[in-house]
């Protein structure tokens, strides 16, 4: 018997159907309104019972299949998926919003100012996800020739800030910003300090000056506190030494015939009233020239007080009683400056703070005794921050030797 050859299925010149995908294997179509191909696929099911779905698209349909890859390989690591459309300028945005509560208003306004003029017109349209370091690379050295060094070190940090809520948020994975370094900036006004000549004569003109002004340019100078911990210096922080008393007592209930007194750096004008940093909390005790000055300015308030008291018994404060603003101490500060045969409009007030670490620089007082008067937190800061003021420290070797090849010069020479 022979054996019968199998049947071939007739050749109708049609191609055979596509095997139908198993339910959950996924699909691809074309989207006619993006004009992209959508790969997705079901990853399982919410309580509800909803699907979740994750998508890849791309220009191609190997594209769209590569994007889905990733998106899946990301699902099954536990990782979420980055918003394709997430931009830099959402993420600012909602850093502004979110994550400056407890700062003043002055330091709010600041940062928005200058994330709305310099990091959002740049790169807000930017893909929070296609962000490169080499994008904030070529924006930084951009900004630089504009902004000084501390203001780049602003909007760079404004930007770090901002990836870093988003992060949290898991609207990107990594922040790229944080591995770009700052460049220099445009060079700024540099700081500089009064000789000790200029000192004594600011001194000189604040004593004949109006009590108010006289005093903070005393205790500025010769103290070296920050303007911020001047303008929030309560009466209650003005004490004096008195013998037997359990404590030092303030010097409105001590008066001012005793020895030795000092002031409580412990506040400031910063938010909630803190000090910059918790060194910076400090006891200050008050030379003569301070102490004399801050008597003249009591006697003067308790002879003008009026029906509105200061607020709260602070010793710098308006006719009225309010807390002085930075730009009632520069108005004064200046007038003074102007009598003392200086130009007023080239000083600012935090410059006295330069000028008590360069004249105690120059009579040889340890740097280490210096950052602990002007409250820094360790030696670096002060060398950084007043190193035009700072004399050379390390000037014992140099003495040394000075002496001893002095004097094998003149063995060498003989009688």
């Amino acid at each position: 018997m022979s054996q019968t050859a199998p049947l071939e299925e007739p050749d109708d010149g049609k191609e055979p159907k596509e095997k139908r995908r198993a339910r959950g294997d996924g699909g691809l179509h074309w989207d006619q309104r993006r004009r992209r191909w959508i790969a997705s696929v079901t990853v399982g099911y919410t309580p509800q019972g909803k699907r979740i779905v994750r998508k890849g698209s791309g220009k191609t349909k190997t594209a769209a299949k590569d994007a889905l890859r990733k998106v899946l390989r990301d699902h099954e690591d536990g990782l979420p998926s980055e918003p394709a459309k997430y931009t830099v300028a959402e993420a600012v945005e909602y850093w502004l919003e979110h994550g400056l509560s407890g700062r003043s208003e002055r330091t709010v306004e600041m940062t928005r100012t200058f994330a709305e003029n310099h990091v959002i017109p740049a790169l807000g349209a930017r893909k929070l996800r296609e962000l490169t370091a080499e994008d904030v690379d070529i924006w930084l050295n951009a900004k630089s020739k504009e902004l000084s060094t501390r203001s780049l070190k602003l909007i760079h940090s404004i930007l770090s800030r901002s990836v870093r809520k988003a992060m949290a948020r898991d609207k990107v994975r990594r922040n790229v910003v944080d591995l770009c370094d700052v460049p220099e900036g445009r060079e700024g006004r540099p700081s500089k300090a009064l000789t000790l000549a200029q000192a004594k004569a600011v001194l000189d003109a604040a004593r004949k000056a109006e009590p108010r002004i006289g005093a903070y340019i005393a205790l500025s100078l010769a103290t070296g506190a920050r303007t911020e911990e001047l303008r929030a210096l309560a009466w209650d922080h003005v004490v004096t030494y008195v013998e037997k008393a359990p404590r030092w007592t303030p010097v409105h209930e001590a008066g001012w015939k005793h020895d030795a007194y000092a002031m409580y750096v412990w506040r400031s004008v910063r938010k909630k009233g803190d000090t910059k940093t918790r060194k910076s909390r400090r006891t200050l005790k008050l030379p003569r020239i301070c102490v004399d000055a801050l008597q003249r300015l009591q006697e003067h308030q308790d002879d003008n007080a009026g029906d509105t008291p200061s607020e709260p018994g602070l010793v710098f404060c308006t006719r009225s009683g309010l807390p002085m603003s930075a730009a009632n101490v520069r108005r004064d500060f200046r007038k003074v400056l102007d009598k003392a045969g200086l130009v007023g409009a080239e000083w600012a007030p935090r410059e006295m703070r330069h000028s008590f670490v360069s004249v105690l620089s120059d009579h040889g007082i340890p740097i280490e005794d210096i950052s602990r008067l002007v409250g820094h937190r360790s030696t670096a800061v002060t060398e950084t921050v007043y190193r035009l003021q700072i004399r050379p420290v390390m000037e014992k070797g140099a003495t040394a030797m000075d002496g001893i090849f002095a004097a094998d010069d003149a063995t060498d020479q003989g009688p």
